[in-house]
């Protein structure tokens, strides 16, 4: 009897393996395929739209500066000296008085020669959902340039997609491994969650609000 139980619990074991193993797999394929072509590296390629949203990270961590949020920074400037955006929505975390991200973009953009009038922050950026959601619901933008890695660029332009906006990615210098490897790491669960929200879930934003006009 213990030896056919533990046969079950095996067989058990073996099929929520397998399960898992082709929920990561089909949800990072249904990505990066909704994604191909539509993320650039080069600058000069990029299609020129009025708006790009930045999706936020922290500035720092454990005191250290964050690559993340650095590269992203330059490339949202890159993209702005380039003539290829008017303006820009920094969207992420504002939960508490001591953490916000949008700030902390808008500043690092100012310093970077964008005027502040061109930046607009959306403080209710919790999630990459939230943040492309909003991007329509709050901004009115349905067609704009998202600012992030290549992996976050792909999951946000497939979120998107399945909102029916027009969007394309632009990406930021990626991170080594050594220093990124549990954001990468990450990502592949992120991916099923993004998967999850617009199929079974039908998540929405945590907040939506007043509308913000952009002026172009």
């Amino acid at each position: 009897m213990k030896r056919l139980n533990f046969k079950r619990l095996l067989i058990l074991l073996l099929l929520f393996s397998l399960s898992l193993g082709v929920l990561l797999w089909g949800s990072h394929a249904w990505v990066e395929k909704t994604a191909h072509d539509r993320c650039y590296d080069d600058v000069r390629q990029v299609p020129v739209m009025q708006v790009a949203l930045v999706l936020g990270c922290s500035p720092k961590i454990a005191g250290r500066s964050n690559l993340f949020y650095q590269y992203r920074m330059e490339a949202a400037a890159a993209l702005f000296r380039a003539g290829k955006v008017k303006a820009f929505i920094v969207s992420g975390d504002n939960g508490t008085h001591q953490y916000d991200e949008p700030t902390a973009m808008k500043e690092s953009l100012i310093a970077a020669g964008v005027p502040a009038k061109d930046i607009y922050c959306d403080y209710a950026g919790f999630r990459t959902l939230d943040s492309v959601v909003r991007a329509k619901a709050i901004f009115d933008q349905e067609k704009f340039i998202v600012i992030s890695q290549q992996f976050h660029n792909e999951r946000a332009i497939f979120l998107a997609r399945q909102h029916d906006l027009e969007v394309v990615g632009f990406n930021a210098r990626d991170v080594s491994r050594t220093f990124g490897l549990m954001t990468h790491l990450r990502e592949y669960l992120a991916r099923v969650n993004a998967v999850l929200d617009v199929t079974l879930l039908q998540t929405e934003p945590k907040f939506y609000g007043p509308k913000v006009k952009v002026d172009l």
